[in-house]
């Protein structure tokens, strides 16, 4: 029987995919409270000359700042999404923590999958390299990539250049771009341009399979719980956020 949205993989699995981003998008903006907010300490400076520089109500700059959160949050879910993906074509299995993030069946590949091509530092890319260079050193079968799947361009390259001030080079070890690895794991010259396209189709089809009250997400008590703060406090919001955040700085108690 024919596939529906794409002939790489199966109906079940892409919805299933689908179905596993969705809980990760539910789970990122359920309930962001103050203390999740407070997590990583608030650059109030910052959203200072956000609000005066963009005129910004303070309010509407705070519930953008926890939009900015669950976004990075949801950042990290597309590249584990592009995995599962990936770990549901014939002869692939994806990671589960086991070092790398794709390997073929037979061990004749390995990938580490980033979903952007700059979201490395020269250490961490030395560190990816490093591995990526055992896995080849220890399967001598074995290919082994780096793969951005946004990259600045389409390629299939051997990862070789100065990093940290050292040459690095492997006979075996490639960076790929996304398009490159979806059509060299598929057999499809188009596999993502394949995905892309049937996405909004079958998202469609998964929110039409799940009860409605399935996706009822609590609202973000984040902002609410500050401006009941400010009620008594009579600071601004963002000065509470600040007090809140900064009061053991020189002053910041005066707040």
């Amino acid at each position: 029987m024919k596939n529906k949205y794409v002939d790489f993989i199966s109906d079940e699995h892409l919805l299933n995919c689908i179905e596993n981003l969705h809980e990760s998008y539910l789970k990122a903006k359920n309930n962001i409270t103050k203390r999740n907010f407070y997590s990583n300490k608030v650059d109030t400076i910052k959203l200072t000359f956000d609000a005066q520089f963009n005129a910004i109500n303070q309010e509407n700059l705070i519930q953008a700042e926890i939009f900015r959160q669950i976004d990075k949050s949801i950042n990290n879910s597309i590249g584990t999404f592009h995995e599962q993906i990936l770990g549901g074509i014939k002869g692939f299995q994806i990671g589960n923590l086991s070092g790398f993030d794709i390997k073929s069946n037979d061990n004749t590949l390995f990938a580490d999958i980033k979903n952007k091509h700059n979201t490395m530092n020269s250490s961490s890319a030395e560190s990816l390299f490093q591995k990526l260079k055992n896995y080849a050193d220890n399967y001598k079968q074995a290919k082994c990539y780096w793969v951005q799947i946004l990259a600045k361009g389409s390629f299939n390259d051997l990862w070789k250049g100065e990093i940290n001030g050292k040459e690095y080079s492997h006979s075996r070890v490639y960076k790929i771009s996304g398009d490159q690895f979806y059509a060299l794991l598929s057999g499809k010259e188009n596999a993502l341009f394949q995905l892309y396209k049937v996405l909004p189709a079958a998202i469609n089809d998964y929110l039409n399979s799940i009860e409605k009250s399935d996706t009822i997400i609590k609202e973000n008590s984040a902002l609410d719980e500050i401006k009941s703060e400010t009620e008594t406090s009579k600071r601004t919001i963002l000065d509470q956020i600040t007090f809140e955040n900064y009061s053991y700085y020189l002053g910041f108690d005066k707040l």
